[in-house]
């Protein structure tokens, strides 16, 4: 029996990198999802329903794809500090997050679109922020303008600067796919990677 195609819901270059390490054939398709939160909605609840949504979107237009979905969204106390998108936000959420810690949400649902069969995810990482300098708030954003990252820093650039630990079970997870939780949900539909 031929294997399903496996198709990577988003527009992540850091997902796709990610997912290249497997060594599986994929394609890749961005999902048109908004992203807002729903009110009263809990950063958990938001990753996951976003994840799902991405899934489904492009599970409709592939009816026999596993397609993977994917949504991250950061929480300090409660607060969801989603993707800056501009310099002035981005400061703000890392003056924010300076000697704090961060819970990173990362969703991750695989949809068979065929089966109609979905797991879902939420794998968490905790970052903990240095006491950084405004200066260095600025250098920062100036030399990797991570502007399309919930949170503000790239744990896998130059932002590994500005944290003093992470902890969680898998470190893919915090920049965006879980690729511990994915493996298990591939063999889960008869793909397996090795």
């Amino acid at each position: 029996m031929p294997k399903p195609q496996l198709i990577l819901a988003s527009s992540s270059i850091y997902r796709r990198e990610l997912l290249e390490r497997l060594q599986l054939p994929f394609s890749v398709e961005t999902p048109d999802v908004d992203e807002s939160p729903l009110q009263g909605e809990k950063p958990e609840e938001t990753a996951l329903r976003l994840a799902q949504a991405k899934a489904r979107k492009i599970g409709s237009h592939y009816p026999d794809a596993l397609v993977i979905g994917c949504d991250q969204v950061a929480t300090l106390d409660g607060l969801q500090l989603g993707k800056p998108l501009t310099h002035d936000n981005a400061v703000k959420q890392l003056t924010l997050m300076r000697g704090r810690t961060v819970f990173f949400h990362s969703a991750l649902c695989l949809f068979n679109a065929a089966s109609g069969n979905m797991q879902a995810e939420d794998v968490v990482y905790e970052v903990r922020f240095r006491q950084f300098t405004d200066a260095q708030i600025e250098n920062y954003l100036r030399l990797e303008q991570p502007y399309h990252c919930a949170g503000s820093a790239k744990s896998e650039g130059l932002g590994i600067a500005l944290m003093e630990y992470m902890r969680g079970d898998d470190p893919n997870a915090l920049i965006g796919l879980p690729l511990i939780s994915l493996i298990g949900m591939l063999q889960n539909e008869g793909v397996t990677v090795i």
